[in-house]
This record gives C-alpha cells, sequence and structure tokens, in this order.
C-alpha cells in the first residue's frame, strides 16, 4: 500500500506538472479569467444592433455559469461606439493598450472594423467573427488576425440575382445602394449573377448617403419612375426601413429584397408596418424560431430557454439576438479548443480550423474555416415574409 500510494502520488504531481507546462497565456488569460473585447452601436444612428451585443454577453454569462471555459470565467468588455467610426477606432486601442484582452470578437460594422483593420494586425491580437459581410474580411494572406462570419455581400447580391433570373426573367431590376465599399459589393454580385443579361434587366441605379437619409426619399421616387417591377433594397438599419415605407407609400409594390443585416421583424420590418412588408425577400443561415411548430427542434427550444433566463426583456422577434448568440457559441468553441494554450497566435489557429454545426443554423449550413479560408459561413437560403414571419423559399446557396 505505502508504495502503491507513493506511485500515485508521483503520477499526481508528474501530471499536474505537465499541466502547468501546458498552460501559455499571452495578455488578457490567466489561469482564472479570459478576456474578450468587443465594440457595438448600442446608442447612435446604428442602435438596433446593439441587440447583438447584448445577446453575446448573456451567452458569455450562460457560459461563466456553467463554470466557465476549461474553468476560466469570460470577462466581456463591450464599447458603444455612438455608431461613429472614429469612436471605434479610439475604443479598439482601448481594448488591446488599457483592457489587454485576449481577443475582440462581433464588432460590428463595415466601417469600423475597416479602420480598425491594420492596428489589430499589426497587434498580433485576434479580431473575429466580425459583423460585417465584405469578402476583404476573408484575406488571411494579408490580414491573418481578422476573420469574418457570414456569407459576404457579393455572394448575398449574387443570390437575389440568380432568383430573379430563374422566377422572373423578364424583370426590370431598380438598385438602392450605398455609395460605401458595402453598397458597391452588393452591387458588383449582384451584376456576377445576372451575368450578361445585366445591361438589359437593370433600368435604374441610385445610390444614397447613410449621413443624409432625408435624399433617400428623392431616389426612390426616381427608381420607382423607371418602371422597374424588382427593387433591390440595399440599406441597412433604419434606412432599409424608410425606403420600405416610402415605396409602399408611393404605391409602387415590386417584388423586394433587403439585406440579411435588415431581416430583423422587430427591429426593422414592424417600424415599417407589417402590411408593407409581406412579400419581401432576403436571405438567412438560421433556423425559424417564431412559428409554434419550430419548438419541436430541441436547438430552437434551448434558444428559447436562454432568452427567457437570459434576455427576459428582449424582443423575441428580434433576430440580432441569434446571430449574437451563434457567434458567441462559435468563440466559446475556439477557446474551448484551445485549451491551457490561451496565446493569440493559438486562438487564430484554433479559429482557422473550425467544422461546427451550430443548433440554430439550417440543416446544411456549417461553420468551417481552415488557414485560407477566413469565411466561416459560406452558405445561406432565401426567406419570403408572409406577414408575420419568415418562410424558406429555397435551398442553401452560396459558395
Amino acid at each position: 500500500m505505502p508504495r502503491f500510494s507513493a506511485i500515485a502520488l508521483l503520477a499526481f504531481v508528474l501530471a499536474d506538472v505537465e499541466s502547468l507546462a501546458q498552460r501559455k497565456y499571452d495578455p488578457g488569460a490567466t489561469d482564472t479569467e479570459i478576456k474578450i473585447g468587443n465594440i457595438m452601436p448600442y446608442t447612435g444612428a446604428f442602435s438596433e444592433y446593439g441587440a447583438t451585443g447584448r445577446a453575446e454577453a448573456a451567452y458569455f454569462r450562460m457560459i461563466d455559469d456553467q463554470g466557465g471555459v476549461n474553468g476560466r470565467q469570460i470577462k466581456f468588455i463591450s464599447l458603444d461606439s455612438g455608431s461613429d467610426t472614429d469612436t471605434a477606432v479610439a475604443l479598439a486601442h482601448q481594448l488591446v493598450e488599457q483592457e489587454r484582452v485576449l481577443l475582440t470578437v462581433g464588432i460590428w460594422g463595415t466601417p469600423a472594423n475597416m479602420a480598425i483593420r491594420q492596428f489589430m494586425n499589426d497587434q498580433k491580437t485576434p479580431q473575429l467573427f466580425v459583423a460585417a459581410t465584405e469578402s476583404a474580411f476573408d484575406d488571411p494572406a494579408h490580414f491573418p488576425w481578422t476573420m469574418g462570419f457570414q456569407a459576404s455581400k457579393r455572394s448575398e447580391g449574387s443570390t437575389y440575382a440568380k432568383y430573379v433570373l430563374q422566377k422572373k426573367p423578364g424583370a426590370r431590376i431598380a438598385i438602392l445602394y450605398a455609395k460605401d465599399p458595402s453598397g458597391q459589393e452588393w452591387l458588383l454580385g449582384i451584376h456576377d449573377g445576372l451575368g450578361e443579361k445585366a445591361p438589359a434587366m437593370i433600368v435604374k441605379e441610385a445610390s444614397f448617403s447613410y449621413s443624409d437619409p432625408e435624399a433617400v426619399d428623392a431616389q426612390i421616387a426616381a427608381l420607382k419612375d423607371s418602371g422597374a417591377d424588382v427593387f433591390m433594397n440595399l440599406a441597412v438599419g433604419r434606412l432599409a426601413t424608410r425606403a420600405i415605407r416610402k415605396a409602399y407609400d408611393m404605391g409602387w409594390h415590386p417584388l423586394q429584397f433587403i439585406p440579411n443585416a435588415s431581416l430583423s421583424v422587430a427591429a426593422f420590418l414592424e417600424p415599417a408596418g407589417l402590411n408593407k412588408v409581406a412579400g419581401i425577400i432576403t436571405n438567412a443561415r438560421s433556423k425559424s424560431w417564431l412559428k409554434p411548430q419550430s419548438k419541436q427542434d430541441l436547438a430552437v427550444r434551448t434558444y428559447l430557454d436562454w432568452m427567457a433566463k437570459y434576455n427576459p426583456d428582449a424582443n423575441i422577434r428580434d433576430a440580432n439576438y441569434v446571430y449574437g448568440y451563434e457567434v458567441a457559441q462559435t468563440a466559446v468553441e475556439v477557446l474551448k479548443k484551445c485549451g491551457g494554450d490561451l496565446t493569440r497566435a493559438n486562438v487564430m489557429k484554433q479559429a482557422a480550423s473550425l467544422d461546427l454545426e451550430l443548433g440554430m443554423l439550417r440543416p446544411g449550413i456549417r461553420v468551417t474555416t481552415s488557414p485560407t479560408d477566413y469565411q466561416p459561413i459560406k452558405q445561406l437560403f432565401l426567406i419570403q415574409f408572409d406577414g408575420q414571419d419568415w418562410v424558406p423559399i429555397g435551398m442553401p446557396a452560396g459558395n
């Protein structure tokens, strides 16, 4: 017995020494804590998207209640940009240089993420799962510390165009797009999808600036006057709502498409008036959770239970919470894979080797990455609003 006990004790000590040797930390990680940074527009012109940050915070609270990630609690530091890009840049410096976070997750918006991308890469700090869908965020050769999350805007625009070609080959298409890189990428996607038929089918293109929302009304009138029977409403947030409402009130009722970023029933469709949005098409990756029959799905029930416990005052119809839930869930899987090696380099290594099936993703859509593939979700599927909820109208499409 004494000999056995000595051997057991020695094995225990050696195992503990080995465990200690495997622990590697960069700033933002300790034996008990992992710091994650985030920047969200909780106020300002895009404040509706702040729900994404609140969802991520709530998901991390749930993980902490369950014991954390490999025994470590998550300290989620989410700061308000006020919907201002310059503020977001200053906050990125604060998170990296003062808060000394291990990584950032889910920072919102194309302008903000583009503005901080070089800084994050110079600092070799992971800028994971950005809430922006430009293909520029899938560029590991030049920006190995920055990774997107959803299918790109170019893929989205191309999918819309191909649907029109199939269902309305004689369509006359009018396009409203922003005078910024996001608008240009959607526009390129539509031209990609239409191919050689683009010049004949696109009868009017009109651009706008988010800094001048009043000007959108005149652009909608010009698009209506073109005689178009398909409207690509490529506005985000409140301007998408405004464009929907204005077109309807002018008596223009074309087949309308809106971006995935504007699909939230609570945030953007209800303010426009549900009678004005019936028939609109967009794309999604997530399962429906609003219809009673959806609760037969275990993953949907799990999501709804989480909402009830951790977001009791939130609007269950707000799709931004589903998005935040999926982003935070993916981030936790990355950290689990890191084990005791919580260095920034290992975070990126694990983020670039994902193959996940998230419960709220539609069948056929997975989270997959590699060292040369920084676009975790590549597929999307088209959905149409029936006056109360979104319903699927096709199979998953995309890269």
